[in-house]
Parts: structure tokens; sequence; C-alpha cells
């Protein structure tokens, strides 16, 4: 009998027609791999059959656990969500549209054993559209001069933590989560698995443009000060370019008497500073925004049903989690 758990946290969205194919990929590779298994679907809110699909499951394999949400509250929230609820001694995180490949579950787990902290996956762009590639490629560019982690191409969620790792996140209780980042910031032993990037199977991406640029911003604002510090700079830099701008034409009227002034110049001039302005303005919203909410001290989540049962999960255990944290086992 397998006595050694692995936990598979799975947020899902209107992914219906996949949840039972998920399930069976996961199932088929555990029959070979020394280790039981809990599958953990987070249903974020959807609108589809995902939560009547998952329940038929339960019904089948006391293994597979859910939780529903009363909205949905991003897919940040819902690893947070699992990571909370989950107890192997080690978590796989992976998305329900299948573009995580399960036959890395078994280098993951091979990782594990050799003492790494995280084994992460990191695709290629195989497949991908060439200006969404090239865009991504350089935002990741951008990020890693501005930020103070590590992020790179092609890195997402899919990963294994063990319970170290797993706790380590559940200290970071802010509200504005950018799990990339996390994952990042805690550190500790990694390995990195590559593979060939796989295309979804059944129904349509949910991460549209605005969402993506909205979760670039959440990157570049999570951690760090520097958008504010570039503020300030650009704000000296104008500064000291209109005292010199000013003091030629004040030169040039005292050697030449006053010129006609150039509607252009004075134009130029209103529209670039408003411009700065403006965008100091945003950046500094944005942190303030942040500020607001943390402020708040609102629950990440609401939860509608679950089948877990009390006592089953690490939720509110933080002496526990200190305990393990602080210790030197893996």
């Amino acid at each position: 009998m397998k006595s050694r758990v692995i936990s598979i946290i799975i947020p899902s969205f209107n992914e219906a027609n996949n949840i039972e194919l998920i399930y069976k990929a996961l199932d088929k590779e555990f029959a070979d791999i020394n280790y039981d298994y809990e599958i953990l679907f987070i249903n974020d809110g959807s609108t589809d059959d995902t939560l009547l699909r998952i329940k038929k499951l339960v019904l089948s394999n006391p293994k597979v656990k859910y939780i529903s949400f009363t909205r949905n509250f991003g897919k940040e929230v819902a690893l947070l969500a699992g990571f909370q609820h989950v107890k192997g001694e080690a978590v796989i995180v992976m998305d329900a549209d299948l573009q995580h490949p399960c036959t890395l579950i078994k280098p993951f787990i091979k990782g594990y054993e050799e003492g790494y902290h995280q084994v992460i996956a990191q695709r290629n762009r195989k497949g991908d559209n060439r200006l969404r590639s090239f865009l991504s490629s350089l935002y990741y560019c951008f990020i890693n001069k501005v930020v103070d982690v590590d992020l790179r191409d092609g890195v997402g969620d899919f990963r294994l933590l063990n319970r170290k790792a797993v706790d380590a996140l559940l200290l970071l209780n802010e509200g504005n989560r950018f799990s990339k980042g996390l994952f990042s910031w805690i550190g500790l032993n990694q390995k990195i698995i590559y593979y060939d990037n796989v295309a979804r199977q059944n129904g349509k991406t949910k991460w549209s443009f605005s969402k993506l640029l909205n979760y670039g911003i959440d990157g570049v604002i999570s951690f760090n000060n520097r958008p504010l510090r570039i503020c300030f700079y650009t704000g000296a830099l104008i500064l000291l370019l209109s005292i010199v701008y000013i003091f030629i034409n004040l030169v040039l009227i005292i050697r030449n008497g006053i010129v006609e002034p150039g509607y252009f110049t004075t134009i130029s001039a209103v529209l670039f500073l408003g411009g700065v302005q403006l965008l100091s303005l945003g950046v500094i919203g944005e942190y303030i925004g942040r500020i607001y909410y943390e402020t708040k001290r609102r629950p990440h989540y609401l939860i509608q049903e679950t089948n877990i049962k009390s006592g089953e999960s690490y939720e509110g255990n933080q002496s526990r989690i200190y305990k393990i944290y602080r210790s030197g086992d893996h």
C-alpha cells in the first residue's frame, strides 16, 4: 500500500471538457509511481458544468477533492486556497487545460527525491504566435532589469514544491499575489526541467491581451519600488532641462529682446510635462491602490462548497507552518 502522498492542485475556470481528461491522465501516470495522490480541483466561479464534472469524479474516487468559490477570484487566489488545503508531502501545481503534460510528474518526483525544494517546468515557445513570443521575450528582458526577483521566460506555475516550500509560501499572506514572483522570492533549491510547448486541447484560453497586460503590470509593481524611483528621476531630469531651457531663453531675451513665442514650443512643453505627470500619478496610484486593498484585510476568497472535512488541511495551522519552515528538513 502506498503511504506517501503527492498532492496536485488544479485551478479550474470553465474547464468542463477537460476535467475528466486531466483526471484520467493523472490516474494513469500514478499507476506505476510509488506514491499515492490526491487531486484538489479549485472551481474558480465557473459558469459551465465544471463543478458537476468534478463532483462525478468525487463519487468514483475519494482521492479527488474540490473547493468551489462563491465567484471568480482569479488563479492566484485559487493557488493560495490549494496550498492551504492540501496535505501531501509534496505539491504539484498544474492547469486543467492539458497544456501541462502529466509525463513530467515522474521527473518532478525524481527531483524531489534528490532533495530539491522546487522542481520547475520550463517550456519553449514552439507553436506560439510569433508576435506574442516576441512580446513575451521583450517583457521578461525588461522585467528582470527592474524587479528584485529572477523571472524566466517559459516558466509558469507548473512545478513541484516540497512541504517546506509550500509552508514558506503560506507565510506570504498579501492580497495582491503574483505567484511567479513569490515562487522565485522564497528561493530554496531549484531544478529546471525543459519541455516542448503543448497546445490546449479543449476550450479557449482565459488569457486575453488585456489580462496578460494587467498580469504583466502586476509583475512589475509587486516586487519592487523602482517605478517610483523612475518617476522621481524623470521628474528631476525634466526639472533640470526646464531650468536650462529657461536660462537659455532668458539670455536670448537679454541679448536680442523679446521674440514672439512659438506655439509649437509651448504646446509641446505642456503636452510633454502633462504626460509625464499623468504617468507618474498613475504609477503612484497603483501603489496606493495596493495599499488600500491590503488595509481592508478582506479574506482572499469565500468557499461556497467543498468535500474537504475540517481538520484535513493546513489552513490556519500557522504554528505548524513555522515549526516546519524553521526545521532543516527537506
